[in-house]
């Protein structure tokens, strides 16, 4: 979505609408831009997809999309944190609007305070991340999101406490994946 955002195409402007008011986009243009991204050669042999799908709509079409391309089922990694430290960690970060960098004031600092490290730009904070936008979008995701993770069957859903460090919490989530055996076919129906 940020791809689509900063390149200013019809479906960037539609998402980022929706983000500076901390909504969520519909599953249907969301499920759009996915099908445009995965389409790209470099995701031939796979990819990650971060925070999607987000709704069990959005789960049964990926399911879709995967078998129609001939894709292995997906795997979810479920980072488990609690919502205090989400909402802390949320309302005290800062990105670069050059370079896409994150930065928290409680976990990654810039060496300067206010400037990224890679490019020197002024950081910035995003409009939905203010405390009550997040709470809502917290709210929503224990009704909307949550129940995804049901979808997937035993052996496709990993669960990694995310309430630690990123150093650690990375440890973690290559551990799992570097012990995980993706299957490459679909069970057949």
């Amino acid at each position: 979505m940020r791809a689509e955002i900063a390149a200013g195409s019809e479906l960037g402007r539609e998402v980022k609408a929706l983000i500076d008011i901390g909504k969520f986009a519909s599953d249907d243009l969301v499920n759009r831009i996915i099908l445009s991204r995965i389409a790209n050669e470099d995701c031939k042999e796979g990819f990650i997809l971060d925070g999607y799908p987000r709704t069990v709509e959005q789960a049964e079409f990926l399911d879709k999309a995967l078998r129609e391309r001939m894709f292995p089922l997906p795997t979810v990694v479920f980072f488990d944190v609690p919502q205090d430290t989400l909402v802390g960690r949320i309302v005290t970060r800062q990105i670069c609007p050059k370079c896409g960098r994150t930065y928290n004031e409680l976990a990654v600092k810039p060496k300067v305070d206010g400037v990224c490290d890679g490019d020197g730009a002024a950081l910035i904070t995003r409009a939905d991340d203010k405390e009550e936008i997040v709470r809502e979008r917290l709210a929503i995701y224990e009704e909307v999101t949550r129940p995804v993770l049901s979808h997937y069957p035993p052996g496709r859903y990993i669960e990694i406490s995310g309430d630690y460090t990123p150093a650690y919490v990375f440890e973690e989530l290559t551990a799992v994946l570097g012990t995980m055996r993706l299957l490459c076919a679909w069970p057949q129906v």
